[in-house]
């Protein structure tokens, strides 16, 4: 299992790319021209060093001295990013980075609004659907919430 920790400065190169690899590899395709720039603005590696720099916690899963999954929770409240390297997923990689960011929720209510293909597994780690499906700046999500952290751990646990 890769080991996971604090994003650094240097790291932001790399996570921007496993970010980027694997929105271009699942996301990607069902959305427009528009979604794609805006996800891409996003993901870059300003955007992320801005963010590293504010409220928001940045943690890499590090695997052979690679960067190949990151999570990022913003203001400890929502869940904004969940990659792993698109040569890596399967291997339980996003579920050591979700519980490893968990326990740093500073509130009792963690939303994610997340891409329609990763829903199934939002709902693996006890999220459930909170309104409909939306699009911002041509990105379609769905709106999940999960009630207390504490659910959210209790459901990660069972799978």
């Amino acid at each position: 299992m890769p080991k996971i920790r604090p994003a650094r400065i240097d790291d932001l190169p790399a996570i921007s790319a496993v970010c980027l690899a694997a929105f271009h590899a699942a996301v990607a395709p069902s959305l427009s021209a528009n979604g794609i720039a805006t996800f891409t603005r996003v993901a870059a590696i300003d955007a992320f060093g801005a963010r590293l720099q504010g409220d928001n916690l940045i943690l890499v899963a590090e695997q052979d001295a690679r960067i190949v999954g990151v999570v990022e929770l913003k203001e400890g409240r929502h869940l904004a990013m969940l990659f792993v390297d698109p040569a890596c997923q399967g291997q339980g990689i996003g579920h050591a980075l979700f519980e490893a960011v968990l326990p740093k929720a500073r509130v009792p209510m963690l939303t994610v609004r997340a891409s329609l293909n990763a829903v199934p597994t939002y709902l693996r780690y006890g999220f459930v659907l909170d309104g409909e499906v939306g699009e911002f700046n041509g990105l379609v999500y769905q709106q999940m919430v999960c009630t207390t952290p504490a659910s959210v751990a209790a459901a990660a646990a069972a799978h």
